[in-house]
């Protein structure tokens, strides 16, 4: 992100959508655009860019986006939905870009020279041919599925053939006569998705198997499982597949810092939902009639101090360490919200595999501010079931003793596990702190980042505003 000039908050652009201005340069004409149209449109000062198949202005909006006009300007005149998808997929620009809808994409035509049509309908049915093979493997050697029936209960059993089955590859939402199975394999999910009814999900996993029980609403026999939906017993990317929010109810908030709480969402009765290990989920909030999503990593509800045995995530609730900021739109949203009140929260999104710690031999946490929120599962992670680990330090950057998140417990952490060593770095101490002071810097690192012995296998994670992480690759 990139500081905003004042009056460019998000506030400022939801009025300005609102405020009846053309933003658009058309007069509320909407225009088919061909790709030399939107070719032409490549400036700061005139830039249009096509995302998912609609054209938008996005002039108007250079100097109220988070990420800075450079951003922008990447996708200028061009197809931008790749770098899209790349950076904020979950973003929905549709109701953000609204007013500045130019129009569609036209579609491109491509006459056929004579004497090549048999070649061309040759080539679309090798290509097809290799599409359905491709897909049809992947279905064979992954996934299928079959039910089976009692009077009372309804059983969905998922042929996985995989043997590390657990439940954080298992999402199952049944709300609203829908059921939404979602079993995650790398970057693709297999959908079980049907309109059907039922009160009641449990989830068992066994080798290669998952099994859905559904409690049925009356005692008689079903047909059927239910209404296929579009995404029913489908395999796709997830990148191809969409966020999948539901509601979920605040049943706590407790303040951690002077300015950061805890909220604890709980997930709707029918819904189990584990977050794994270094993910994060996007929460969703309709703000001046406008639809705001942002990105946060749940945490656990406390930091564990015996190690003898994992500490999993109980499958009903989620819980989020959250900074709230005085001009903040969202978090000042968020802070507003009463216990009881429900906040859409979507499934986990994220990278990073667990493989990556399980055989490192030291692990160095750099952490700034809320940046600590991805640390916490990472740490119960690593100190319970990484075994080869022989070190573990977190080197945490904070303002302020008053900023510092979970103190208390990451010191008496430190006491109680011999490999887990934390350091706290304040950029603007009082004359009272007897610790180190200052900002990340190769001096600081150099000092704390070091192996437990020559040829050691070294695992570094970092986390914070965007000039920390930046400088801290460096």
């Amino acid at each position: 992100q990139v500081p905003l000039k004042p009056g460019r908050s998000l506030m400022d652009w939801i009025r300005l959508t609102k405020s009846g201005k053309d933003l658009t340069g058309l007069k509320g004409r909407l225009v088919e655009v061909t790709e030399d149209e939107l070719a032409k449109h490549n400036k700061k000062e005139d830039c249009w860019i096509c995302i998912r198949g609609f054209v938008y202005n996005v002039t108007p909006y250079m100097e109220y986006h988070p990420g800075g006009e450079d951003e922008l300007m990447k996708a200028a005149g061009t197809d931008g939905t790749d770098l899209f998808d790349q950076v904020h997929r979950w973003v929905n620009y549709e109701s953000m870009l609204k007013e500045c809808l130019v129009g569609r994409m036209a579609v491109k035509s491509i006459a056929a020279p004579k004497g090549e049509v048999f070649m061309k309908e040759k080539i679309s049915i090798m290509l097809y041919s290799k599409k359905v093979y491709i897909f049809f493997l992947l279905y064979f050697l992954f996934y299928s599925y079959d039910w089976f029936q009692t009077d009372s209960l309804i059983t969905i059993v998922i042929y996985t053939k995989q043997k590390n089955m657990n439940a954080e590859l298992v999402i199952v939402d049944c709300q609203e006569k829908r059921l939404r199975g979602e079993i995650i394999v790398d970057d693709h999910s297999y959908l079980v998705e049907c309109e059907t009814f039922s009160l009641l999900v449990n989830i068992a996993e066994k080798v290669g198997k998952v099994e859905i029980t559904l409690k049925k609403k009356d005692n008689i026999n079903w047909k059927a499982l239910g209404r296929p939906l579009e995404s029913h017993n489908t395999f796709i990317k997830h990148t191809d597949r969409g966020l999948f929010y539901r509601k979920c109810k605040l049943v706590s908030k407790m303040e951690v810092t002077h300015d950061t709480k805890l909220f604890c969402l709980m997930l709707p009765k029918s819904t189990r939902l584990r977050v794994p290990t270094g993910q994060h989920v996007y929460l969703k909030q309709i703000i001046a009639g406008t639809e705001v999503v942002k990105p946060y990593t749940p945490v656990l509800p406390f930091l564990p101090l015996d190690f003898k045995e994992p500490s999993h995530h109980d499958g009903e609730h989620i819980y989020l360490m959250i900074k709230i900021y005085s001009c903040g739109l969202f978090t000042q949203a968020l802070d507003h919200l009463q216990i009881g009140d429900y906040i859409s929260v979507s499934s986990p999104e994220g990278n990073f595999k667990k493989s990556q710690v399980q055989t490192s031999e030291d692990l160095f946490l750099l952490a700034a501010g809320t940046g600590f929120t991805p640390m916490v599962k990472l740490l119960n992670f690593a100190l319970t079931e990484v075994s080869c680990l022989r070190t573990v330090k977190l080197i945490f950057f904070n303002k302020t003793e008053d900023d510092i998140l979970w103190r208390n417990q990451l010191e008496q952490l430190a006491l109680k596990d011999e490999r887990f060593e934390v350091q706290f770095i304040l950029s603007q101490p009082t004359k009272h702190w007897v610790g180190k002071q200052g900002k990340i810097s190769p001096s600081l690192l150099s000092e704390f980042v070091k192996r437990s012995r020559k040829d050691s296998k070294m695992l570094i994670c970092i986390c914070g505003p965007t000039a920390f992480t930046e400088q801290g690759v460096q």
